[in-house]
C-alpha cells in the first residue's frame, strides 16, 4: 500500500444526487453544521440534465443559498444500466479481428436457465449486420503476426458511415498485451466518421478473455452518446447557473470519477446508484458501531440488497441485463420489486407482483396520473400504512379511491376484498424478496441472525420490518434520511479507480522480478489517474491484488496482496495457497502457481462529512406516547397503530406499539414484535420482543 497526502480547502456546501428510475434524490450538506436538508422530484427521463438542474435550484432555494456555494457536488445516475435494460441505446457497430465476427453471439455457450428446456440465446446489443472483420493479428505473446489491414477498415469506415453508425467498439485478438492495432484502427475510423462515439477494449478493460473484453467496449460504446450527451448538458447548465463545484460521478466500484472520466468509460457508472448506497449505509452503521449488515434499498422499481459484514464487498462477476460484466463493483443483487411494481395474474390465475414497474409517470394509480393497475405502493396506502395526505412531506396528495378500485378489480378475481388483495400484494413481494434473499445469504454462508437490516430508499423503511420477521435479523436500522441514502453516500465515497494487466506468469524458480515492475507501472499509472482527477483528497493508496491459479486450472480466484508478497514472489505464492485453502478447503502448497492477471486500486480518500445527524437532546429512555392512532390492516386483523412524525423522536426515545413513523422522503411500519429505540445518531433501531 503507497499512501500520499494532500489536504483540501473545506466546502461550505455539499451536494449529492442520485437519479432513479422512479425519483431523483438530492440531499444537501452544510459542512459548518452537519445540517441536511433533502428534497426528492419525479425522474424527467425526457430531460435527464433538466431535472437534476431544476432540483438542485429548488433544494438551493429551499435553504436561500446560490448554487455558488455549493462546493462539491457528486451525481449517481440509472441512465446507462436502464439503457442496457431496455435496450435502447446508441446505434451500435462492433469491430473484430478476422475470423471472429459471431463473438458476441457465442458468448461463453451457457445456458442462462439451466432447468429451463426453453431457454432462449440472449440477443447481442450488437445485431451480425453491424460485426466487421478486418484483418490484421496479434499472437498470444502480444506480438504482431500480421499487420493491420488498413484498406479493410477504411472499407468498414465507409460503410458506417453510410448505415449512420452512432458508436463503435473495437475490440482485437490478444490487444490486452498490445494495442497497436486498436489504436491504429480507431485513428482510421475517426477520419472517416469524425461525429461518431469510438471506443477500444484495450483503454476499457485490458484484460484478456475475448467475449467479456468485447461485451464491457460493446456496452460502453452502447451507452456511449447518451451517457455523453448527459454529462455535457449537466457540466454546460452547471457553468450556466454559476455552479460553485464541478459535476462528479459516482460509479459502480463505489468510488467517484470526474467527468471527463466518465465521459471516457461511462460503462463503469452502471450500477453507481446501488453502489453509493451501500457505502453511505456501510459508513452510517459504523457510526453507531454496527458492523455487519444486509442494505435493503427499496425504491419505486427494484429493491437491491447487499450483504456487507463489515467491509464492502466487490465482484467481477456482476450481472447487467442479460449481459456479466468482468468490472469490478460493488456487489449488489437486484430484485424487481420496488413500491411501483404491478400486481397482476398469470396465465394459471396467481397472484405476481413485478417485476414491471409503473414508474414516475403514469405511477401507481393512486397518483392520479392513469395508471389503473395496482402496485405494491396502492397496497400500502390501502391498508392504511400511508396517509394520502402527508406523502413527500404532503407535496403529492394520494388517491385511496383509485387505490381501491384497482385493488377491487384485481381482488374480484380472486374472491378477495381490496384489504385482502393489498396484504395479498404485500405477501407475494415479501416471498420474492424473501427467496432471493434466502438465496443470497445461504451461497454467502451466512446467518441472518448474525445481520442488522439496513433499510432506505423510499420504501425500505415502509417494508423492511415485514422482511426481517420472516427472515430473521436481529436488527432493522432506518437512518435519519432513508429516502436519500445513496444520495448520501455520493458525499462520502471516495475517488477510485482499477487497473488491470494480463501477465500470464508461472511462480517458479526461473521467475524473475518482471512481475513486480509491471505492478509498479500499473500503481504509476494510478496516480497520474488520480492527479488528473482533479478531486480534493485528504490522503491516497494503493491497493494491490492478483487472479491466480493452479498452473492446468481454467479458473482463478482473487487475491488480495500485501505485506511481503509486495516484493516476494515465494511470499506470494504462499498467499494464494492460503486463499485457495479459505476457499476450497484444500491448497496443494508443492504445485505451479501461476499468475494470470494483476490489478492496482487507487483510493482517494475525499474529507468525510459529519453524518451523526443529530443534535436533538436525548429522551432518555422514554417510552413515547403517540400523538394520534390510525386504523391499520395487516395480518388479517385491524391495528391502531400510534403514528408519529419522525421530527418528534430523540436519542433515547422508545416505541413499544405497532407503529406508523412519518417523515419526508419515507414511511416506517413497525409491526407487532417489535420495539424501536433511536440511537444516539438519529438512526431507528428496532429489535424483536
Amino acid at each position: 500500500m503507497i499512501v500520499e497526502t494532500n489536504i483540501p480547502t473545506k466546502s461550505q456546501f455539499r451536494l449529492g444526487v442520485d437519479i432513479g428510475g422512479t425519483f431523483a434524490d438530492f440531499a444537501l450538506m452544510n459542512d459548518s453544521t452537519g445540517e441536511v436538508s433533502v428534497y426528492k422530484a419525479p425522474s424527467r427521463h425526457d430531460n435527464i440534465s433538466a431535472g437534476v438542474l431544476d432540483g438542485l435550484a429548488a433544494v438551493a432555494a429551499r435553504q436561500k443559498i446560490s448554487a455558488s456555494d455549493i462546493k462539491y457536488f457528486v451525481n449517481g445516475t440509472t441512465i446507462a444500466v436502464n439503457t442496457v435494460i431496455q435496450r435502447n441505446g446508441a446505434k451500435t457497430a462492433l469491430l473484430v479481428t478476422e475470423g471472429f465476427r459471431d463473438l458476441l453471439i457465442i458468448g461463453r455457450l451457457r445456458l442462462t436457465d439451466v432447468l429451463n428446456l426453453h431457454t432462449e440465446r440472449t440477443v447481442p446489443l450488437v445485431p451480425r449486420r453491424f460485426v466487421f472483420e478486418v484483418g490484421g493479428r496479434l499472437l498470444s505473446s502480444g506480438q504482431v503476426h500480421k499487420k493491420l489491414d488498413r484498406d479493410s477498415v477504411i472499407a468498414v469506415a465507409k460503410r458506417l458511415r453510410k448505415a449512420n453508425i452512432e458508436a463503435i467498439a473495437i475490440c482485437f485478438m490478444h490487444a490486452y498485451l498490445n494495442n497497436e492495432h486498436e489504436v491504429e484502427a480507431r485513428a482510421i475510423l475517426q477520419e472517416y466518421c469524425p461525429d461518431v462515439y469510438i471506443c477500444i477494449s484495450s483503454e476499457i478493460w485490458p484484460q484478456l478473455r475475448e467475449y467479456e473484453r468485447g461485451l464491457i467496449t460493446t456496452i460502453n460504446a452502447y451507452v456511449g452518446p447518451r451517457m455523453n450527451a448527459y454529462f455535457s448538458a449537466l457540466d454546460g447548465g452547471s457553468s450556466t447557473i454559476d455552479l460553485g463545484a464541478k459535476p462528479h460521478v459516482t460509479r459502480s466500484n463505489g468510488g467517484i470519477m470526474a467527468l471527463p472520466s466518465a465521459r471516457k468509460l461511462p460503462v463503469g457508472t452502471l450500477m453507481s446508484g446501488p453502489a453509493a448506497g451501500v457505502v453511505g449505509a456501510l459508513h452510517l452503521a459504523k457510526q453507531s458501531s454496527i458492523q455487519s449488515i444486509m442494505t435493503f434499498d427499496m425504491g419505486g422499481t427494484s429493491v437491491d440488497v447487499a450483504i456487507v459484514p463489515g467491509e464492502v464487498q466487490y465482484s467481477a462477476e456482476s450481472v447487467v441485463g442479460d449481459f456479466p460484466v468482468i468490472m469490478p463493483a460493488v456487489s449488489v443483487s437486484s430484485i424487481g420489486a420496488g413500491g411501483g411494481s404491478i400486481a397482476f395474474l398469470d396465465s394459471a390465475g396467481v397472484l405476481k407482483v413485478g417485476p414491471e414497474s409503473a414508474g414516475a409517470l403514469p405511477g401507481p394509480a393512486a397518483y392520479g396520473r392513469g395508471g389503473s393497475r395496482p402496485t405494491i405502493t396502492d397496497a400500502y396506502l390501502t391498508m392504511g400504512i400511508l396517509a394520502p395526505d402527508r406523502f413527500l412531506g404532503g407535496e403529492v396528495t394520494l388517491d385511496p379511491e383509485l387505490s381501491r378500485q384497482a385493488l377491487m378489480t384485481l381482488g374480484s378475481h380472486l374472491n378477495l376484498n381490496e384489504y385482502e388483495t393489498a396484504e395479498g400484494i404485500i405477501r407475494v413481494a415479501t416471498s420474492v424478496m424473501y427467496a432471493r434473499v434466502l438465496a443470497l445469504m445461504a451461497h454467502e454462508g451466512v446467518d441472518p441472525g448474525d445481520f442488522a437490516l439496513f433499510a432506505y430508499g423510499g420504501a425500505g423503511p415502509t417494508h423492511a420490518f415485514i422482511l426481517a420477521a420472516e427472515l430473521g435479523f436481529r436488527q432493522v436500522i432506518i437512518p435519519k434520511f432513508p429516502g436519500v441514502t445513496c444520495a448520501l453516500g455520493a458525499l462520502v465515497a471516495d475517488v477510485k479507480n482499477d487497473f488491470v494487466r494480463t501477465v500470464y506468469q508461472q511462480i517458479d524458480k526461473d521467475t524473475d522480478g518482471t512481475l513486480f515492475e509491471w505492478w509498479s507501472e500499473l500503481d504509476a499509472h494510478g496516480r497520474e489517474w488520480l492527479r488528473n482527477e482533479g478531486i480534493p483528497v485528504e490522503r491516497a493508496a494503493i491497493f494491490r491484488s492478483a487472479d491466480m491459479r493452479y498452473k492446468g486450472q481454467s479458473f482463478e480466484i482473487h487475491v488480495q496482496v500485501d505485506g511481503e508478497a509486495n516484493s516476494d514472489l515465494n511470499a506470494l505464492s504462499t498467499l494464494f495457497h492460503q486463499r485457495h485453502h479459505q476457499i476450497y478447503s484444500h491448497s496443494e502448497a508443492g504445485a505451479t502457481v501461476e499468475i494470470v492477471n494483476i490489478r492496482s486500486t487507487v483510493v482517494g480518500f475525499t474529507p468525510k462529512p459529519n453524518l451523526l445527524l443529530s443534535n436533538a437532546p436525548a429522551g432518555a429512555g422514554r417510552v413515547l406516547a403517540a400523538p394520534e392512532h390510525r386504523r391499520v390492516f395487516f395480518s388479517g386483523q385491524e391495528l391502531q397503530a400510534a403514528v408519529y412524525p419522525r421530527a418528534m423522536l430523540h436519542p433515547g426515545d422508545v416505541i413499544t406499539e405497532p407503529s406508523v413513523i412519518e417523515q419526508y422522503d419515507t414511511t416506517t411500519f413497525v409491526p407487532p414484535g417489535f420495539r424501536v429505540t433511536v440511537d444516539p445518531t438519529g438512526m431507528l433501531i428496532g429489535e424483536r420482543v
